[in-house]
């Protein structure tokens, strides 16, 4: 079985996928990471040199890819990954995939978020906190649709990485 995390960047997917990996002996995914290694390039330089819209195309061909390949796997997603190119529909139908929105509230993804803005190719144009907090609320608003599809809904607000991979696995076995 797979374990598929999703949610809106900073919501610690990454973070925590390693941390469950590690408490259910299974490997680790990180999508992004994955199409970096694939494409030779950062996201940030594949959005910069190519656009958006190649950029979700590859993410399309690098999940379809994963979840053939992989097994035993927490596979961590982008935040817009669920939300593009019939994403969502090819996890739902993978008969070896359980998928998790990690579920955090809109002010603590700007307090995260903002410190970290200069890494995260869709936020780095964003100068102030009350901007960032009108764009991601912008885009809660998009993608809580796809996101709120998933099998299981975890809140991490509050939460140590590894009380919310404790949570997940006691939700999950």
């Amino acid at each position: 079985m797979n374990i598929i995390l999703l949610g809106y960047m900073g919501c610690g997917k990454s973070s925590i996928g390693k941390d469950l990996a590690s408490k259910l002996e299974m490997k680790c995914l990180d999508l992004d990471d994955y199409i970096e290694t694939q494409e030779k390039k950062s996201i940030n330089q594949i959005f910069e040199d190519k656009g958006e819209i190649y950029f979700r195309k590859k993410e399309n061909l690098y999940l379809k890819e994963a979840l053939e390949t992989q097994n035993n796997t927490i596979i961590s997603l982008g935040g817009g990954t669920p939300c593009f190119v019939g994403n969502l529909e090819i996890i739902k139908n993978n008969e070896n995939a359980k998928s998790v929105y990690l579920k955090t509230s809109l002010q603590e993804l700007v307090n995260r978020l903002f410190l970290e803005k200069g890494k995260r190719p869709l936020i780095a144009h964003v100068s102030s906190k009350d901007d960032l907090k009108d764009f991601i609320r912008k885009h809660l608003f998009e993608r809580s649709f796809y996101y709120n599809q998933a099998e299981y809904v975890i809140s991490t607000d509050d939460k140590a990485v590894e009380e919310i991979a404790t949570e997940i696995k006691n939700t999950l076995f």
